[in-house]
């Protein structure tokens, strides 16, 4: 599968890779005037989970993430990895109430997932920073990538297990558990 990235999780694409289709994905949208959203997912303090259990058990803990997301968002929704162990969502033809639902289902299920490093019982969280567009709300892809990193960022300021929804643009970030 030379078109994926070899990363954990096979069908998650590259970051430049993911970067293009977000690229290609918002120019349909603008041409034939379609919603799109995006969202930008962060695994709860996995740097410091890294440094407790080690490197391999941060990447069981990704690739269990990664499963979740093709399980929780449909075929015809890209997933990629970015830098930093973040992962993006472009969900084509999705309004934000509709990424929202979706954010709110994949929060719930990551609260079910467990793993037991070391002998210990671990839950992990995921922060989600999810951006539209829809009605010309948007001028070039890169804003709308941007405002979904800024609501992660807050989302995970706020002390992650959230999402936040964030418009490109002058309008407030709103945040939701």
């Amino acid at each position: 599968m030379s078109e994926y990235s070899s990363d954990p999780g096979a069908g998650v694409f590259s970051l430049s890779q993911i970067r293009h289709l977000m690229r290609v994905e918002f120019g349909r949208a603008q041409r034939y005037g379609y919603p799109l959203s995006c969202l930008v997912i962060g695994i709860d303090r996995l740097e410091a989970l890294r440094d407790l259990y080690g490197y391999d058990f941060r990447e069981s803990v990704l690739a269990a993430v990664i499963e979740l997301l093709q399980e929780e968002t449909r075929t015809c929704d890209y997933l990629g990895r970015l830098m930093d162990d973040r992962l993006m969502a472009i969900l084509p033809h999705t309004t934000a109430e509709g990424a929202q639902a979706g954010a709110r289902r994949i929060l719930a299920a990551a609260r079910k997932l467990a793993f037991t490093p070391q002998g210990a019982n671990l839950r992990v969280t995921l922060s989600i920073g999810l951006s539209h567009y829809v009605d010309d709300n948007t001028l070039f892809f890169d804003s709308l990538v941007e405002a979904a990193e800024g609501a992660l960022g807050e989302a995970q300021k706020s002390g992650g297990d959230r999402f936040v929804h964030r418009v490109p643009g002058p309008r407030e970030a709103r945040s939701t558990r």
